[in-house]
């Protein structure tokens, strides 16, 4: 297939992760909360299912997917997805989880397309595909280039949601950069190439289906990904890197460089990032409160001062003073939600 055609691929790709992105936001909008425990959700095996039977009529190829299987024939090109990358953060109500979508052209990423349907700042489609000249972005072009792209105190680095456990480690790790807690590694990636950040990090191990996508929107902007080494991520086969992946940093190379040679190996000395100590219950309940504040208040340090400031909303108590108790903490939880819906008065 010519690459004319590869851009061409594009638009009904877009549409397809649209469609997907409206079954998430459905799944969140159920009353008892989104189907699943763990890192399971009934909804990922309903969206990929979507996703395969979808991608199969654009373009008739190899597939991989998270959910349903690896179908490989020796196709030159193959379809490598994941449906709702995030899916332990979804499935607590954490807006960010994202639709993946990528195409490999003899193990190159020729197309990406990473749709968060359901965040803060609202629905984002960020798109690109081979023989287009710049990325698209809810459907505008966005001009980007990493080339000389380098930390500074006014860069942003994605990191997972649970780095607002950890948050003086992350704040090292990350300077002179801000450091910005997110799910989806996908999403995060997909933010650099279109200018919010300048690298994303994942200290989980990823497979393609996590990085496929977003690997063709940094190739878009001349960025790329690498390993916890130095290494290039490159791809063996549609399901398997060429090298050995524990960690991952994605954007900009010389940020990447400078954030790669850090010792990232100290957030986890201790246990996993995401894990809190079962004495500290309050603490962990403070996380995900301040990380959902953060969200809807657009800023870390007005979140971390809204805390501390008494609320009409909660009858003139500071939302700190509140989280000692279980009724306290939903009620800070409720009033978070409200004032992202503008119904807080």
């Amino acid at each position: 297939m010519a690459e004319l055609q590869v851009r061409h691929l594009l638009a009904p790709v877009i549409e397809l992760a649209l469609q997907a992105g409206l079954l998430i936001e459905a799944e969140l909008s159920r009353p008892d909360g989104p189907r699943g425990s763990g890192d399971k959700a009934e909804i990922d095996v309903e969206i990929e299912k979507l996703l395969r039977e979808g991608l199969q009529q654009i373009l008739a190829c190899d597939f991989v997917g998270e959910e349903t299987g690896v179908d490989l024939s020796g196709h030159r090109f193959a379809w490598v997805v994941d449906p709702n990358d995030g899916t332990a953060d979804f499935l607590k109500r954490r807006p960010g989880s994202a639709v993946s979508i990528g195409l490999l052209r003899d193990g190159t990423p020729v197309l990406g397309v990473v749709y968060a349907p359901v965040n803060a700042h609202g629905p984002d489609c960020i798109a690109w595909a081979e023989g287009l000249q710049t990325l698209l972005r809810n459907g505008q072009p966005v001009s980007r280039d990493l080339c000389s792209a380098t930390l500074s105190s006014d860069s942003v680095v994605f990191v997972s949601y649970s780095a607002y456990l950890k948050p003086e480690q992350n704040a090292v790790l990350c300077r002179p950069a801000i450091f910005h807690p997110m799910p989806s590694i996908a999403y995060r990636l997909a933010r650099v190439a279109a200018g919010d950040g300048i690298a994303a990090v994942s200290l989980y191990s990823v497979s393609t289906h996590d990085v496929v996508a977003a690997h063709a929107l940094l190739r878009a902007v001349n960025g790329d990904i690498w390993n916890e080494r130095g290494e290039l991520l490159r791809y063996a086969s549609p399901n398997a890197f060429s090298c050995s992946v524990r960690f991952c940093f994605g954007g900009a190379q010389a940020a990447c460089a400078e954030l790669y040679s850090r010792p990232w190996n100290s957030l986890l000395d201790t246990g996993s990032a995401s894990e809190v100590s079962g004495d500290e219950p309050d603490n962990m309940i403070l996380s995900e409160l301040m990380a959902l504040a953060i969200d809807v208040l657009g800023d870390q340090n007005i979140a971390k001062a809204w805390f501390h400031t008494p609320a009409l909303g909660l009858s003139g108590f500071s939302p700190i003073d509140l989280l000692s108790t279980a009724q306290g903490s939903v009620q800070v939880r409720d009033l978070l939600q409200r004032m992202r819906y503008g119904v807080y008065q």
